[in-house]
Protein backbone atom coordinates (compact mmCIF):
# COMPACT_ATOMS: atom_id res chain seq x y z
CA UNK A 1 0.00 0.00 0.00
CA UNK A 2 1.59 3.26 -1.15
CA UNK A 3 2.44 5.80 1.65
CA UNK A 4 0.85 9.41 0.61
CA UNK A 5 2.04 12.62 2.56
CA UNK A 6 1.25 15.70 2.32
CA UNK A 7 4.00 17.72 3.96
CA UNK A 8 3.11 21.61 4.12
CA UNK A 9 4.64 24.81 6.04
CA UNK A 10 1.81 25.88 8.51
CA UNK A 11 -1.69 25.35 10.40
CA UNK A 12 -5.01 24.74 9.90
CA UNK A 13 -7.30 26.39 12.28
CA UNK A 14 -10.77 26.90 10.83
CA UNK A 15 -13.13 23.46 11.96
CA UNK A 16 -14.18 23.39 8.61
CA UNK A 17 -11.07 22.74 6.29
CA UNK A 18 -10.35 20.35 9.49
CA UNK A 19 -13.44 18.79 9.37
CA UNK A 20 -13.03 18.50 5.14
CA UNK A 21 -9.47 17.08 5.71
CA UNK A 22 -10.48 14.24 8.29
CA UNK A 23 -13.48 13.02 6.16
CA UNK A 24 -10.62 12.82 2.96
CA UNK A 25 -8.28 10.95 5.34
CA UNK A 26 -11.16 8.45 6.26
CA UNK A 27 -12.03 8.28 2.80
CA UNK A 28 -8.48 7.61 1.55
CA UNK A 29 -7.81 4.44 4.05
CA UNK A 30 -8.94 2.08 1.53
CA UNK A 31 -6.31 3.21 -1.20
CA UNK A 32 -3.39 4.47 1.13
CA UNK A 33 -1.90 5.71 4.07
CA UNK A 34 -2.43 9.12 3.98
CA UNK A 35 -1.06 11.27 6.02
CA UNK A 36 -0.32 15.51 6.70
CA UNK A 37 3.07 16.59 8.41
CA UNK A 38 2.91 20.20 9.48
CA UNK A 39 5.73 22.44 9.77
CA UNK A 40 5.71 25.76 11.74
CA UNK A 41 5.71 28.72 9.22
CA UNK A 42 8.72 31.01 9.71
CA UNK A 43 7.22 34.61 10.40
CA UNK A 44 9.28 37.67 9.37
CA UNK A 45 9.09 40.27 12.09
CA UNK A 46 9.93 43.46 9.95
CA UNK A 47 9.61 44.83 7.01
CA UNK A 48 9.35 42.03 4.20
CA UNK A 49 12.88 42.46 2.55
CA UNK A 50 13.96 39.90 -0.10
CA UNK A 51 17.05 38.78 2.11
CA UNK A 52 14.17 37.69 5.30
CA UNK A 53 12.13 36.19 2.45
CA UNK A 54 15.06 34.11 1.18
CA UNK A 55 15.94 33.34 4.69
CA UNK A 56 12.76 32.03 5.68
CA UNK A 57 12.52 29.84 2.41
CA UNK A 58 15.83 28.66 3.30
CA UNK A 59 14.76 27.78 7.18
CA UNK A 60 11.52 26.38 5.82
CA UNK A 61 12.95 24.21 3.10
CA UNK A 62 15.01 22.94 5.65
CA UNK A 63 12.36 21.81 7.52
CA UNK A 64 10.51 20.34 5.03
CA UNK A 65 13.78 18.58 3.92
CA UNK A 66 14.31 17.31 6.99
CA UNK A 67 10.72 15.32 6.19
CA UNK A 68 11.42 13.65 3.31
CA UNK A 69 13.11 10.37 3.18
CA UNK A 70 15.69 9.54 0.09
CA UNK A 71 14.33 6.99 -1.46
CA UNK A 72 10.80 8.98 -1.18
CA UNK A 73 9.00 10.80 -4.40
CA UNK A 74 8.71 13.77 -4.45
CA UNK A 75 5.77 16.55 -5.78
CA UNK A 76 6.64 19.98 -5.45
CA UNK A 77 3.33 21.85 -5.82
CA UNK A 78 4.32 25.12 -7.41
CA UNK A 79 2.82 27.58 -9.87
CA UNK A 80 5.41 26.85 -12.37
CA UNK A 81 5.07 22.89 -11.95
CA UNK A 82 3.08 21.25 -15.05
CA UNK A 83 -1.05 20.94 -14.94
CA UNK A 84 -2.64 17.87 -14.89
CA UNK A 85 -5.99 16.42 -15.15
CA UNK A 86 -7.47 14.09 -12.96
CA UNK A 87 -7.11 11.14 -14.97
CA UNK A 88 -3.46 11.95 -15.86
CA UNK A 89 -2.45 12.45 -11.95
CA UNK A 90 -4.38 8.94 -11.25
CA UNK A 91 -2.09 7.09 -14.26
CA UNK A 92 1.01 9.51 -12.07
CA UNK A 93 0.10 8.27 -8.47
CA UNK A 94 -0.01 4.71 -10.32
CA UNK A 95 2.97 4.79 -11.55
CA UNK A 96 4.99 5.88 -8.97
CA UNK A 97 3.33 3.12 -6.51
CA UNK A 98 5.27 0.42 -8.94
CA UNK A 99 8.58 2.28 -8.14
CA UNK A 100 8.48 4.00 -4.80
CA UNK A 101 6.37 3.35 -0.84
CA UNK A 102 5.97 6.82 -0.80
CA UNK A 103 5.41 10.20 -2.24
CA UNK A 104 5.26 13.16 -0.69
CA UNK A 105 3.10 16.22 -2.05
CA UNK A 106 5.23 19.09 -0.74
CA UNK A 107 3.43 22.46 -0.32
CA UNK A 108 5.20 25.75 1.03
CA UNK A 109 4.37 28.38 3.12
CA UNK A 110 3.47 31.72 2.01
CA UNK A 111 6.09 32.43 0.09
CA UNK A 112 6.17 29.38 -1.61
CA UNK A 113 9.20 26.70 -1.80
CA UNK A 114 12.74 27.06 -1.42
CA UNK A 115 15.31 26.69 -4.51
CA UNK A 116 16.49 23.87 -2.36
CA UNK A 117 12.68 21.77 -2.20
CA UNK A 118 12.16 22.17 -5.55
CA UNK A 119 15.40 20.86 -6.94
CA UNK A 120 14.99 17.74 -4.58
CA UNK A 121 11.37 17.57 -6.34
CA UNK A 122 11.01 14.38 -8.49
CA UNK A 123 8.19 15.86 -10.28
CA UNK A 124 6.77 19.54 -9.92
CA UNK A 125 2.50 20.45 -10.00
CA UNK A 126 0.79 23.10 -10.39
CA UNK A 127 -3.18 23.23 -10.23
CA UNK A 128 -3.82 26.39 -11.11
CA UNK A 129 -2.23 29.67 -12.40
CA UNK A 130 -4.37 31.49 -9.57
CA UNK A 131 -3.30 31.93 -5.74
CA UNK A 132 -5.42 29.85 -3.11
CA UNK A 133 -5.13 29.98 0.53
CA UNK A 134 -2.70 27.11 1.83
CA UNK A 135 -5.52 26.05 3.80
CA UNK A 136 -8.21 25.42 1.73
CA UNK A 137 -5.39 23.96 -1.34
CA UNK A 138 -4.47 21.12 1.06
CA UNK A 139 -8.18 20.44 1.31
CA UNK A 140 -8.41 20.93 -2.55
CA UNK A 141 -4.80 18.54 -3.30
CA UNK A 142 -6.57 15.52 -0.55
CA UNK A 143 -9.44 15.76 -2.41
CA UNK A 144 -7.62 15.13 -5.96
CA UNK A 145 -5.37 12.85 -4.76
CA UNK A 146 -8.73 10.85 -3.64
CA UNK A 147 -10.68 10.79 -6.52
CA UNK A 148 -6.89 9.49 -8.32
CA UNK A 149 -7.62 6.76 -5.97
CA UNK A 150 -11.02 6.45 -7.12
CA UNK A 151 -10.26 6.63 -10.92
CA UNK A 152 -7.86 3.68 -10.90
CA UNK A 153 -9.73 1.96 -8.95
CA UNK A 154 -12.95 2.82 -11.21
CA UNK A 155 -14.77 3.59 -8.38
CA UNK A 156 -17.94 5.85 -8.69
CA UNK A 157 -17.05 9.08 -7.15
CA UNK A 158 -15.14 10.42 -10.87
CA UNK A 159 -17.57 11.63 -12.97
Amino acid sequence: MLNVNIVCVGSIKEKFFTDALNEYKKRLQRYCKFNIVELPEEKITDQETQAQIDKTLLKEGEKILSKISKSDYVIAMCIEGKQLSSEELANKLSDISMTNGTVDFVIGGSWGLSPEVKSRADFKLSVSKMTFPHQLFRVMLSEQIYRAFSITANAKYHK
